[in-house]
């Protein structure tokens, strides 16, 4: 058999995407359209052709462009921020259009105009990085400017970036700043409002980082149990990390009254954690502490830190949740931290590191069987690596049973019921799904992650009000991760708002099969043939013995026999096989 030759070259690959696109459009559809039309032929059209860029693929909110030079691409993505930023300075918040960008440097695959590889979903996953007005290129991009460039980036460190094996150093254009880029503020909850910022890692070792984030994140956990108080997810306030922004505008951004900062300083059996609360609006210091103990101790530092703020913002609260706050998850700080290490990879990106967080998971459950959250995480784990709902019936049935047995070890631990609905809506229970995801969420009022999958439950049993939790979840995580978009896409299409369901599934990972046969069928129902079959293409390309039969009875957990002939009708429209 001959082979076949596949065309390749090396590229610069750049990624621009409008930041809030959805909203724009749902906004003023029309005026937005027009905008961005004008923006592309006034200025994006004519600063490509300049710098010898040729545009590969334009979607409604972004673009993929191709250059024979990382100086060209990286002048064309300066000189189109600036432009863009300058043309829309007068007009209103609500209705102004602004970009991220990524820029990689890689062999990419040509079939025919298009083009594929790791080049340009490199490209992609570091727009996402960006900030609303930046840069953000790959270390390859990088180096080749050396000497070459006088415009300034500033190295923001690894990142692990979806789909991609191992992590890219990252570069962030110097002179672009969220703060220099007008975003509407959000309106202030009617509540005390906080979010806790990254602790930093003072350790000297960077490969500490887990650990302090782990402190940073139990804070929160702490925080979020109390209804009187509005707490910002960590995604977003993470999203702030190492970023030269004043406390004001962070406030602002999050729209939130008030900032937690701190700092982690762990030195063999020791561990010193300072902590500063700060009114965002004025950066007044509210109050400030700095905690040297054993890390034996660590546990009594976080209930401090989280009862002095409950008790600064809110003044009297009940002494049953200061006794539930101050309960210890475990007396064994090895097996929290390998729980720590677990969650970290868990968050990853990386082929094995849902293999590596079991490995941690188990670890934890060995030190201290009694450990509630550890049995939880081990047994979703399990389930990620048999394939979520397409995992075995016996994988789910023994996960189901161990996520059970977490929950009966701490049953006022929001975390565990909040597993364990996952694990259920997996094995198509929704009664039970809702049941403890309606548990875990009374446990805790702010966690947007419970939020956003009430509103993908109640989307997949076909409750209306499913959009009313994905707006909360994203309220309280602005800066949410991408997978959020599943969520939305699922509530669109089943609500026959195609072209926001459109948006919302191209927003996810690539390549999903799970959401490119969706999507597929979404552009099927709009009559848009053409990108219909082109997805549809994709997911055969990527597994060829693909059915809907199949895709139905390993992915698709749609409660009511109604929304599957929908989505199926959408499918078959789309010219996917039966």
């Amino acid at each position: 058999m001959a082979n076949i030759r596949v065309e390749r070259r090396l590229a610069a690959i750049m990624a621009v995407d409008i930041v809030g696109y959805s909203r724009l459009v749902e906004t003023d559809e029309a005026h937005t359209l027009a905008e961005i039309r004008r923006i592309r032929t006034q200025i994006s059209d004519r600063l490509i052709a300049e710098h010898r860029g040729r545009i590969v693929k334009l979607m409604g909110d972004g673009a993929i462009i191709e250059f024979g030079s990382v100086v060209d691409a990286v002048a064309c993505a300066v000189a189109l921020q600036e432009e863009v930023a300058k043309d829309q300075a007068g007009a209103p918040f609500e209705h102004r259009i602004v970009y991220r960008i990524g820029i990689s440097l890689g062999d990419v695959v040509v079939e025919g105009d298009d083009l594929l590889g790791d080049g340009v979903n490199i490209a992609a996953r570091l727009e996402t990085l960006a900030d609303p007005g930046g840069i953000c290129v790959s270390d390859t991009v990088q180096k080749q400017l050396a000497g070459k460039s006088s415009v300034a980036f500033e190295d923001i460190g690894e990142r692990k970036l979806k789909n991609m094996a191992q992590p890219v150093r990252v570069f962030r254009w110097a002179e672009a700043t969220v703060a220099a880029v007008p975003i509407m503020p959000l309106p202030l909850p009617d509540k005390p409002s906080i979010a806790v910022l990254p602790f930093d890692n003072l350790s000297g070792q960077p490969e500490e980082t887990y650990f302090s984030d782990g402190i940073t994140e139990d804070i929160i956990t702490g925080l979020a149990r109390f209804h009187s108080l509005f707490v910002i997810a960590r995604n977003s306030s993470f999203a702030f990390r190492g970023r030269p922004i004043d406390v004001a505008e962070i406030g602002r951004r999050l729209g939130v009254s008030y900032l937690l900062e701190g700092s982690v300083r762990r030195a063999g059996e020791r561990v010193r954690i300072s902590a500063q609360l700060v009114e965002a609006a004025g950066g007044a210091h509210v109050w400030a502490e700095r905690y040297d103990r054993s890390l034996g101790d660590v546990f009594a530092v976080q209930d401090e830190v989280a009862q002095v703020i409950v008790s600064t913002l809110v003044g009297r609260i009940e002494n049953a949740s200061l006794k539930r706050l101050a309960q210890t998850p475990t007396d064994n700080l090895t097996a929290y931290d390998c729980l720590l290490r677990g969650i970290a990879h868990f968050r990853g990106y990386a082929a094995d590191d849902n293999q590596k967080a079991c490995e941690m998971f188990e670890r934890a459950v060995g030190l201290d069987p009694q450990y509630a959250v550890a049995h939880a995480y081990l047994a979703y784990v399990r389930v990620a690596l048999s394939g979520y709902a397409s995992a075995p019936g016996e994988v789910l049935a023994a996960s189901r049973a161990l996520g059970m047995h977490a929950v009966e070890l701490d049953p006022e631990e929001s975390r565990c019921h909040r597993l364990l609905s996952g694990l259920y809506l997996y094995s198509r229970d929704h009664d039970a799904a809702e049941h403890h995801l309606r548990r875990s969420i009374d446990l805790n009022p702010n966690d947007a992650d419970g939020m956003i999958q009430m509103g993908h439950l109640l989307a997949l049993r076909g409750r209306p009000d499913a959009l009313g939790w994905m707006e909360a979840a994203i309220r309280l995580n602005p800066f949410h991760p991408t997978w959020y978009n599943a969520a939305f896409g699922v509530a669109f299409y089943s609500l026959r708002r195609y072209a926001e369901a459109v948006q919302a599934f191209k927003r996810l990972p690539d390549p999903w099969q799970w959401s490119r046969a969706r999507l597929a069928a979404c552009y099927a129902q709009l009559g848009q043939e053409k990108e219909a079959q082109e997805q549809a293409a994709k997911v055969m390309q990527f597994n060829p013995a693909f059915t809907i039969d199949e895709y139905f009875h390993t992915s698709i957990l749609l409660e009511r026999e109604e929304d599957r002939e929908h989505l199926r009708e959408g499918l078959i429209k789309a010219g996917l096989p039966e």
